[in-house]
């Protein structure tokens, strides 16, 4: 053993650093569910089930998804459920607001702008919720009003959100919309009858298709007369 061998200095081997998995934080959660509306020349119907699940876990089998903002306003929601019942919290404060301050009920289409200002105040961490206003305009007709989380809005005739939604939508654009169909009216708007009954057999077929959607179903129907609502039961699993 030469000198460079004999004082050459031994390093304990370090022991292995252990490794923590630190969880990633994600502020937003998918509750699944569907949401509806169908606009008519006097009416409007809003449907959403109940249910609230989280992966395949169900959560709840009843929290609502749809909200009576006003007399003749609904708000159906999907996405993440905590964010849209502070959606509904704030809209309600500021509609209280508003009837406080000028002795009257903001309109259907007042609201909808309402909606859309809140959703693209919130645009830099926006509320999860993709929401369907549904009321009658200042004509008493169906109006309903379609968003993203950030605050765009449509006008259209029919809508729907959720996690069915792939399978209800083109349903609605046959059944309501009467797209690519020979010789049909595209803009014959349906009797408040046919789009009841249309609504209930969208949500009938996504609950067998759709793990997220199923246990109860709430349909509003808005007309003259007022908010009617009706509580359907769906597919338990």
């Amino acid at each position: 053993m030469n000198f460079a061998e004999m004082h050459q200095p031994e390093f304990a081997q370090a022991p292995a650093t252990e490794r923590h998995s630190h969880g990633r934080w994600e502020p937003y959660v998918d509750n699944g569910g569907t949401s509806l509306a169908i606009a008519g020349s006097d009416y409007v119907v809003v449907a959403s089930d109940a249910r609230q699940s989280n992966g395949y876990i169900i959560n709840s089998r009843y929290s609502p998804k749809a909200f009576q903002l006003t007399n003749n306003v609904i708000l159906a929601t999907s996405g993440y459920a905590a964010d849209a019942k502070r959606l509904v919290e704030v809209l309600e404060q500021n509609s209280q607001m508003y009837f406080h301050k000028h002795e009257k009920p903001m309109s259907t289409t007042a609201t909808a702008q309402m909606l859309s200002n809140t959703l693209y105040g919130r645009r830099f961490f926006p509320y999860y919720v993709f929401p369907i206003l549904a009321g009658l305009d200042t004509e008493g007709r169906g109006a309903v009003f379609a968003y993203d989380p950030v605050g765009n809005m449509e006008r259209v005739v029919y809508r729907a959100f959720g996690s069915a939604a792939a399978l209800v939508q083109p349903f609605l654009d046959s059944a309501v919309g009467f797209k690519n169909q020979r010789n049909a009216d595209a803009t014959r708007l349906l009797d408040r009858e046919q789009a009841l009954k249309i609504a209930i057999d969208a949500f009938t077929g996504a609950a067998e298709r759709d793990i997220h959607t199923g246990d109860w179903l709430d349909i509003y129907i808005v007309d003259g007369n007022g908010v009617q609502h009706q509580k359907r039961e769906l597919k338990h699993d």
